[in-house]
C-alpha cells in the first residue's frame, strides 16, 4: 500500500492556481482508475483505488499547502506506513512547465508544503516534481505561484496530467526513471 498526495490549497478560488497543480495530478489520477467520490479523511480527501496491482491511498490535504505534513503524517499513521511509502506531486518552480521530474529525499528549496511534510513525516520521501516554470525575478514568484494557468497552458496541462495518469504504474511500481521516461515521451511534440 501506498500514499500519494497531491499538494494544493483547497476551495474553488485556488482551483486553477499553479500551485495547485499537485491536486490536480490527484484528481486525475482517481479518474483515470475509477476511485470512488472523495472521502473526508485526515484532514483532507481520501480515494482509495488500484495502480499497477497495489493499493493506493488517493490524498489531498485540506490543511492548505502551508500545514499539509499534518494530514500527510495523519494517514501515514493510521495505515502504518513509513515516509518510503509515500509520493507527494507538487508544482516546482525550478522546472520548465509541464516537465516532471522523481526524486527520493531531500530538502524543501523554499516551497512550504514539501517544507511541512518534511516536518511531519521527515525527509525520506519520493517526490513528483510538476514544472510550473519560473516568473523570471523573485519579486513575481507569489503571484505566478498564486495565479491561475493561462489560457495558452490549458492544453498542456491537461497532456501533463494525462500522462501522468496513463504512466502511473511505473510510479506505483518504483520504476521512477521509466516513468519519468515515459510520461516525456507522450509529451514529445
Amino acid at each position: 500500500m501506498q500514499i500519494w498526495a497531491g499538494l494544493g490549497n483547497p476551495g474553488p478560488q485556488y482551483a486553477m492556481h499553479r500551485h495547485n497543480v499537485g491536486f490536480m495530478a490527484i484528481d486525475a489520477l482517481a479518474d483515470r482508475y475509477d476511485a470512488p467520490a472523495p472521502a473526508k479523511k485526515f484532514q483532507g480527501w481520501v480515494q482509495e483505488t488500484r495502480i499497477g496491482g497495489d493499493k493506493m491511498i488517493l490524498l489531498k490535504p485540506g490543511t492548505f499547502m502551508n500545514e499539509s505534513g499534518r494530514s500527510i503524517r495523519a494517514a501515514m499513521d493510521f495505515y502504518k506506513l513509513s515516509p518510503a511509502d509515500i509520493t507527494v506531486f507538487y508544482d516546482e518552480l525550478d522546472l520548465a512547465p509541464f516537465k516532471i521530474k522523481v526524486k527520493q529525499g531531500g530538502g524543501a528549496a523554499g516551497h512550504n508544503g514539501i517544507r511541512s511534510t518534511i516536518d511531519h513525516i521527515g525527509a525520506d520521501f519520493r517526490r513528483v516534481r510538476l514544472g510550473i516554470g519560473h516568473p523570471g525575478h523573485k519579486d513575481k514568484v507569489t503571484g505566478h505561484v498564486l495565479g491561475n494557468f493561462a489560457k495558452s497552458e490549458i492544453d498542456p496541462l491537461a497532456d501533463m496530467l494525462g500522462a501522468i495518469a496513463a504512466e502511473a504504474d511505473w510510479l506505483a511500481k518504483g520504476d521512477d526513471v521509466r516513468f519519468m521516461s515515459e510520461v516525456a515521451l507522450r509529451l514529445q511534440d
